[in-house]
């Protein structure tokens, strides 16, 4: 597959990648995640400084679940931005998004609590969400305990984005704790395979195989992918969820669900802003030493700042 467009710096990272013996999804979950482990503790060698950071668990319905919080460097209580990480709900922890937390966390001037869930195939639907709604929930009813001011976004990228999206989503179909916004990155909702974004951009990052096992090892029944809860596209009423920026990849197989789902939330009276990174490819703001990330992160931690009001 040509990628003439993809911008030089991000053609250099994923050729980079390529050069290193990436293990495909048919070697198996257990040597996926050594591999991620192994690649995480090089790249964070160097990280962004932050204010403060600790580990911490909170609860989740079947045990503890691990988090880091990241503070930012000032005094006083602030805003928590609960943030869930990629991977297909089968790879990504705490660490595979270390750098990604901090520089949101420098640049919005919010609190970032990550946290880790469940993973498929061990832990199938609905085992993420559970744990996900469960994480923003305890955030929303102990905002002193990070410490908070008690104004709660949510955040993630790919499938933390979708977990992100449906967390909202069932604080405001539950009665739950106050969501004030959503920033939605890359997420992995509303992905049609016909979809021109999955015809044509399958390969760059995210392979057929790649997709078609995570949803094999996400679901273990068909029937849960039209879930609202699974897909939040697929959610009879959205217009009580926060206001969101949904931010895409030119050159991603995801790109046309997530427009479709920020079109759906613009059309339900939801307050949307949509940016699509032409010239970029899904994981993309993982990547170090790429000028577009550094000004895309600038650009969605603006937008939690404005909401969150820290400026």
């Amino acid at each position: 597959m040509e990628a003439d467009e993809i911008d030089p710096q991000a053609k250099a990272a994923m050729e980079a990648q390529e050069r290193i013996p990436m293990p495909h999804s048919r070697w198996g979950v257990k040597l996926l995640r050594g591999f991620s482990s192994v690649t995480a503790r090089i790249q964070n060698r160097t990280v962004p400084e932050v204010g403060a950071v600790s580990d911490l668990t909170v609860p989740g319905p079947d045990g503890e679940l691990d988090a880091r919080l990241y503070l930012p460097d000032r005094a006083g209580t602030v805003p928590t931005v609960v943030f869930f990480h990629g991977g297909g709900y089968v790879l990504g922890s705490i660490a595979t998004h270390e750098r990604l937390c901090r520089r949101l966390v420098q640049e919005s001037g919010c609190a970032v609590l990550s946290v880790e869930y469940r993973l498929a195939p061990e832990h199938p639907f609905p085992a993420a969400v559970e744990d996900a709604y469960a994480a923003v929930e305890w955030v929303g009813d102990n905002p002193g305990e990070l410490p908070g001011d008690g104004r709660l976004a949510v955040a993630g990228d790919s499938a933390g984005g979708n977990l992100a999206a449906v967390s909202a989503l069932m604080a405001a179909e539950r009665g739950g704790p106050e969501v004030d916004y959503q920033l939605l990155l890359y997420p992995s909702v509303g992905v049609d395979p016909d979809h021109p974004s999955v015809r044509d951009h399958t390969g760059l990052v995210l392979s057929e195989e790649d997709m078609r096992f995570f949803r094999q090892c996400y679901f273990q029944n068909e029937i849960h992918q039209r879930n609202p809860y699974a897909d939040p596209i697929h959610a009879r009423d959205l217009s009580d969820v926060p206001p969101a920026t949904v931010l895409t990849a030119g050159f991603d197989p995801l790109r046309d669900g997530g427009k479709a789902y920020a079109e759906r939330l613009v059309d339900e009276g939801v307050d949307t802003r949509y940016e699509n990174y032409e010239d970029m490819v899904h994981g993309f703001l993982t990547f170090r030493d790429v000028d577009r990330t550094e000004e895309a992160i600038e650009d969605v931690a603006g937008d939690l700042a404005a909401a969150l009001d820290t400026r």
